[in-house]
């Protein structure tokens, strides 16, 4: 069984984020970058079950600039075989790296897709399911424990009423949560033979896929500072601001 694990290059969740000053967008200049944390628990998820001899190879593919190479060796770094990184400037969204996902897929006939259930940066939270559409391939979203099974996996999903289970046929789409697994670090020996694993590059352009943005984005602006609460002596004051002067009783 061969696994595809889609990674994305994205700010570093640690860091502050600044919106620039003309209100364009955020500053990303000199800013520590990482992969995005969901898609850390899909590539782990994947090495995992390819130790446990269900899988023969793990391929990671990213979407994005030059830069994202880094996103793929780290992923090379914790165990995936080798990368491929399609390369395209500026703004990409969901529906583009859908697109772009899905002649990857064509090409490298992957049983598995593994990608993490949003984006911290944008957290659209659409690419999976996209790419399910346009392959018509079987999906499972917000997967925090995955079983193989012959032909078939059994996912337990993450939804707003506790956890359900799943079953869908191979091939499909997994969308990871950040509970399905705790992430591997990568060992120093390991970033050194991820070096030499090879990465194929692609450019965007090649695949015949129109990246044009069709969200046009006019402003950028940080949200409105939070105003200083107040302490009141009493149940008896609270109870005449919430009626008198917030008015919500």
């Amino acid at each position: 069984m061969k696994i595809l694990v889609a990674v994305k290059r994205v700010i570093d969740y640690n860091v502050q984020i600044r919106v620039k000053e003309d209100g364009t967008g955020i500053v990303t200049d000199n800013v520590k970058m990482s992969t995005n944390p969901p898609d850390d628990n899909a590539i782990e998820e994947a090495v995992k079950i390819k130790e446990s001899g269900k899988a023969t190879e793990v391929v990671a593919v990213s979407v994005g600039e030059e830069k994202a190479q880094e996103t793929v060796r780290k992923a090379l770094a914790v165990g995936a075989d080798r990368g491929i990184l399609v390369k395209v400037e500026g703004i990409i969204e969901p529906l583009a790296v859908s697109k772009i996902l899905q002649k990857i897929v064509d090409k490298e006939k992957p049983d598995l897709v593994f990608m993490g259930k949003q984006a911290i940066d944008d957290d659209c939270n659409q690419t999976g399911q996209m790419l399910a559409a346009l392959l018509n391939w079987p999906q499972a979203t917000f997967a925090s424990k995955i079983e193989v099974k012959d032909k078939t996996l059994e996912v337990t999903r993450e939804v707003d009423e506790g956890l359900e289970t799943i079953e869908v046929n191979l091939p499909a789409i997994v969308t990871c949560d950040l509970r399905l697994n705790e992430p591997r670090y990568a060992s120093l020996p390991n970033i050194m033979k991820a070096k030499k694993k090879p990465i194929e590059q692609i450019n965007a352009s090649d695949l015949g896929i129109d990246t044009k943005p069709r969200i046009e984005q006019i402003k950028v602006e940080e949200p409105p500072k939070r105003k200083a609460g107040i302490k009141v002596a009493s149940v008896e004051e609270l109870v005449q601001k919430l009626k008198n002067e917030a008015k919500v009783i």
